[in-house]
């Protein structure tokens, strides 16, 4: 009979008899006022006999029962113990050292040992952190054995660990991981500059040289690989090989590189690869975004998207400078369009302006008095490197009283409002960076590599890092925004200035191009007298970088290290300058001057002459720029920022630190 059944039993005979010697002995009583005695003795015997039976029925029902809760607990005891023993769940107990006092068996068959008691509990999962654990349930991931992979439940006031295997589920999701679609596009960066003035023949020959490196590493790697266009190929892989290609740096880029080594001007290819999303769109996207990110960084490079993360390689060599002006032309012509739509123009640098970036300002200025629409430069106070240059331009009538305060900008947006960012093109550097999210039309012009966290919506972006300057570039726009443009002499000195300072006289970063802004800027009246009186120092800033300067120490010979000593007042300017004196050293390739901010920040500046890419140098400590300029804020004591400095210089070769390929 099923426990069931033996409870319905007991209750219906014991209630039943129970109702029915009360109904016997209520009608008893009522018999004995009504009729004779011997009637009611007769009914009363019955009732007795009646509660007797009932009595013995329930004994026997309460032992009936008993017996069947001894049989219930015995099952469960000895199936908690089956449990306990054989199901594949770990359980663990520990004591307040955080030691092992009691264990199932299944965990210690899982760490290949025959007891754990006694045992740290960091033993089973090194990876966990088991003293920082607070009162409260948790849930984390850990490998106690190669072949297991376990999640564990913590119950840190129980002092009580659950262990369940999700090895099945671990292996699926690696699986899934690695076969995970990626897509990568890949586009020949200089095609045209090299095979300017080549006939047919060379360059069919070039053509099929470098599409042979390009078909032989897809089929090394065993890539689908696709020419879309003359210069573009789209790639399709999994994440597996993905990480693989990241391990080997992309090795086509130096293959293709060294195929052409001959010519004057190298091939060179930039790739973009996405990853980490299932929609097909998404992903193409992305890929694309990546590309025009290597690209905008100079490109030989690859610039790889994994969700939201960005990863860099290559970018050994220096932006390929582009001989064709038409990109300058056509910009110009929207770029004039989109000021004679704006009610006002907002010109806007990076804090702590330089000579660039108020130079390139000064120009765009011009563009918006040519075409006659409102404009003003945004900029808060003033610095040492700039004080004789808006000391001139406040004593130019056009100019005087056009420069107004972030606060003042932000106020002064409207729907129509046209705001031009230069010589930057990261908001977070801006002089009031609210002004881009509430502004609508921005345009970008900007000389510095692309980064990854640059201002995503602006309506036009003119973005060469081949160029010198901001005011280069500004320059090249100067004449196709009107007929007939003149540059005045200020703004003509102006940015000159900007060019001087950004090549350091002439001696960094430039090409024809930049001569050629150079000799227009110079038949347009700049003074180039004027540009070396504001660049010149005064003696508290000249001594402060000769002692700058005697705190060098040399790596290798090679690589120059400055340490400002501590209550020393330095400016980013000024140390950047210390940076480019070192480099006029013996031997030096490359610079170094770190310094302590006020803001608790260490802040580091660095120089090269193009055969070491402090840019990568730079990436490394979070910052960036380019090959041979960068800099980076670090938010660690400046004792460790120096040892880790060392530490990467000394790590690298020739190939890593980017030398050119001679």
């Amino acid at each position: 009979m099923s426990s069931r059944n033996v409870w319905t039993d007991v209750f219906h005979k014991a209630h039943a008899i129970h109702l029915l010697s009360i109904g016997l002995l209520g009608g008893a009583g009522v018999l004995w006022w009504v009729l004779s005695s011997i009637v009611y003795g007769f009914v009363l015997g019955v009732a007795i006999v009646l509660v007797t039976t009932a009595y013995g029925i329930h004994i026997r029902s309460m032992r009936n029962m008993h017996a069947t809760i001894q049989s219930i607990s015995h099952r469960v005891k000895r199936l908690s113990h089956e449990v306990i023993s054989e199901l594949p769940i770990g359980i663990v107990l520990y004591d307040e050292e955080r030691r092992i006092e009691w264990h199932n068996p299944w965990i210690a068959a899982v760490m290949h040992r025959p007891t754990l008691v006694g045992a740290a509990l960091q033993d089973i999962c090194k990876t966990t952190k088991w003293n920082k654990l607070r009162d409260e349930t948790i849930v984390i991931e850990c490998a106690p054995h190669s072949e297991r992979t376990v999640r564990v439940l913590h119950h840190v006031e129980e002092r009580l660990v659950y262990f369940f295997d999700v090895t099945e589920f671990a292996v699926l999701s690696k699986k899934y991981e690695s076969d995970r679609l990626a897509i990568g596009l890949l586009a020949i960066d200089n095609i045209d500059e090299v095979m300017q003035g080549m006939d047919e023949q060379q360059k069919s020959m070039m053509t099929a040289q470098v599409t042979t490196k390009i078909t032989g590493y897809a089929q090394k790697h065993r890539l689908y690989a696709r020419r879309i266009a003359s210069d573009k190929y789209v790639f399709l892989l999994r994440s597996s090989q993905l990480h693989m290609l990241q391990e080997q740096k992309f090795d086509v880029l130096d293959d293709v590189r060294l195929a052409t080594a001959q010519l004057k001007i190298p091939m060179t290819v930039s790739i973009g690869i996405a990853a980490g999303q299932d929609d097909l769109i998404v992903l193409g996207t992305a890929a694309q975004a990546a590309l025009d990110l290597a690209l905008g960084r100079g490109g030989d490079q690859v610039a790889v998207k994994i969700g939201d993360r960005y990863s860099f390689y290559g970018g050994r060599s220096g932006a390929v400078e582009k001989r064709s002006k038409i990109r300058a032309r056509v910009f110009a012509h929207a770029m004039r369009d989109m000021i004679k739509e704006s009610d006002h123009v907002l010109i806007m640098g990076h804090k702590l302006p330089d000579m660039d970036c108020v130079g390139s300002a000064i120009g765009v200025l011009r563009m918006t008095d040519a075409l006659e629409v409102p404009a003003s430069i945004v900029m808060e106070g003033t610095n040492s490197a700039i004080a004789q240059l808006i000391d001139v331009l406040e004593e130019h009538e056009t100019i005087r009283g056009r420069i107004v305060t972030p606060s003042e900008a932000l106020e002064m947006i409207t729907q129509r409002t046209l705001v031009v960012v230069v010589d930057t093109h990261k908001a977070s550097l801006l002089a009031e960076p609210k002004c881009m999210t509430v502004a609508k039309r921005k345009i970008i012009i900007d000389h510095h590599r692309r980064s990854e966290d640059g201002i995503e919506d602006a309506t036009l972006v003119y973005m060469e890092p081949y160029a010198s300057s901001a005011s280069e570039l500004v320059t090249e726009l100067l004449p196709y925004v009107a007929d007939a443009f003149e540059v005045g002499r200020i703004e003509a000195t102006a940015l000159l200035a900007g060019i001087v300072m950004d090549t350091n006289r002439f001696s960094v970063r430039t090409g024809a191009r930049t001569y050629e802004a150079a000799a227009y800027l110079r038949r347009s009246g700049a003074d180039s007298a004027l540009v070396q009186c504001m660049m010149k120092d005064n003696m508290t800033d000249y001594l402060i970088k000769a002692d700058i300067v005697r705190t060098t120490k040399l790596i290798d010979d090679e690589f120059a290290v400055a340490i400002v000593p501590k209550g020393q007042r330095a400016s980013a300017l000024l140390c950047a300058q210390v940076a480019d004196t070192l480099l006029a050293m013996q031997g030096v390739r490359a610079s170094f001057v770190i310094w302590d901010r006020s803001d608790g920040r260490v802040h580091m500046s660095a120089r090269s002459l193009g055969e070491v890419n402090v840019q990568m140098l730079m990436e490394a400590f979070g910052g960036g720029g380019h090959l041979t300029h960068a800099a980076a804020q670090v938010d660690r004591p400046i004792e460790e920022v120096v040892a880790r400095l060392y530490v990467v210089i000394g790590q690298l070769d020739a190939s890593k630190l980017g030398r050119e390929q001679k």
